[in-house]
């Protein structure tokens, strides 16, 4: 791991972050009951890491020198969306047969990013007196706000409830 190999990396990661914020301004209007701007990202970014990674390879039809390969799949996509490191690895595990490891992956990471994202909210939400909201400005959650499903305590602020995980028809 040179600096070089860091840079390069660094260098994708912005890129990355800065076309994932911009493709989330852009969907921001129509992300009111489900995170588009997310799912997009989501989706592109695997598309980009599996489509740039095959096309790539030293025996590819494209072969690229590692540097360029990191900036893309590692850089970029890492800065876009963590989400395609996780399709990538998930196919890998399918492809060699390894159905029920692909399977853990998928529903380990989903259940535990989100029970994640719950406990940190929850530990800090008790360190904050109780505050139920996560994001500040509407980019930070795709326009969801407390009120149309962002995680948050109940009323009595004694924990998790089921009421703070679903969407209200209120239109946020």
């Amino acid at each position: 791991m040179s600096f070089m190999t860091c840079l390069i990396v660094l260098l994708g990661g912005a890129a990355g972050t800065l076309a994932r914020y911009v493709v989330s301004v852009l969907t921001l209007a129509i992300s009111r009951e489900l995170p588009w701007g997310t799912i997009i990202v989501n989706v592109t970014g695997s598309f980009v890491i599996g489509l740039f990674g095959t096309l790539t390879l030293a025996q590819g039809r494209f072969p690229l020198s590692e540097n360029a390969r990191l900036f893309v799949m590692v850089g970029f996509c890492g800065g876009y969306t963590t989400f395609s490191s996780f399709s990538l690895q998930t196919l890998d595990l399918l492809r060699s047969g390894a159905i029920a490891r692909a399977g853990i992956n998928i529903g380990a990471s989903v259940v535990l990013c989100v029970a994640s994202v719950a406990l940190g909210h929850f530990a800090a939400a008790k360190l904050n007196g109780g505050m139920v909201q996560i994001a500040q400005i509407a980019i930070e959650e795709e326009g969801l706000t407390a009120g149309s499903g962002a995680v948050g305590l109940d009323s009595d602020k004694s924990g998790l409830s089921a009421a703070a995980f679903r969407r209200s028809d209120s239109g946020g």
